[in-house]
């Protein structure tokens, strides 16, 4: 199974949400990679504690290698194991946003599917955590992937940005990946006692929309879980947000 976890609006909990899943997968007994396609390196500094130039060059070495020629290990990327049993990680670096228009030009865009075509031998779950923009590592990123989950915050930004990012999973779905299912959308920093995110989850729903039963409650923990370089399932495995995580895991596992 290969998940990605996409949104082209920013600040909607991405590299949460792929890193929460990614560690509740590999906790309850799956061997789990994460893949950062981001230049932000979000989740690579969430799930290893490392920053700057000690973080290898995992997938930014990937990409650089299939601009090469004569390369013999064109599908081999580097993974980091993280302190976390059955849960590794390919890094990603600043390098990835200069990498980029060379890919395009090269159309490199199938390179991904085929790494994980490699990597399924060794990894029953793989997530991706993409940047916030549907560029090249996005699109490679749907390509390769089985299932999309789609981050969101309950305001008529998120909500208008929602309707054209549907749209443009369907064009891609029908042009480059027909086997990829939106699995539903995933309402992150929720708060239960306001009442705009109530109002317009139910339009959201009368509308058809695959709103997943599964809330994500808004909380300081998840804040306290980045400074701590430690996924909720590991910080505080009694907290709410982290019930809410492993509920939403299951949902998505069919438990």
């Amino acid at each position: 199974m290969r998940r990605v976890v996409f949104n082209q609006k920013g600040g909607v909990g991405k590299s949460s949400i792929a890193c929460n899943l990614a560690a509740v997968s590999a906790r309850e007994g799956y061997r789990t990679l994460l893949i950062d396609l981001d230049a932000q390196a979000n989740s690579t500094q969430y799930l290893t504690g490392l920053a700057g130039d000690d973080i290898p060059m995992g997938i930014a070495e990937f990409f650089k290698n299939t601009l090469s020629t004569g390369l013999a290990k064109k599908n081999h990327v580097d993974i980091y194991e993280t302190p976390f049993d059955n849960l590794h990680v390919v890094t990603a670096t600043a390098e990835l946003a200069d990498l980029q228009p060379k890919l395009e030009a090269k159309h490199k865009i199938n390179k991904l599917a085929k790494l994980l075509d490699a990597l399924d031998e060794d990894y029953e779950r793989i997530y991706i955590d993409t940047p916030p923009a549907l560029n090249f590592y996005a699109v490679s990123a749907l390509i390769a992937a089985n299932r999309v989950l789609i981050p969101f915050d309950c305001d008529s930004f998120s909500r208008h940005a929602l309707y054209g990012l549907l749209r443009e999973l369907e064009e891609l779905k029908e042009d480059h990946n027909e086997g990829l299912e939106v699995e539903g959308i995933v309402v992150n920093q929720f708060q239960a006692r306001a009442a705009l995110p109530q109002q317009m989850l139910r339009e959201l729903e009368a509308e058809g929309l695959p709103v997943l039963p599964v809330y994500l409650s808004s909380s300081v923990k998840m804040r306290e879980s980045h400074e701590a370089n430690l996924p909720l399932i590991h910080l505080d495995p009694n907290h709410k947000l982290t019930q809410q995580f492993v509920e939403l895991h299951d949902l998505l596992e069919g438990h």
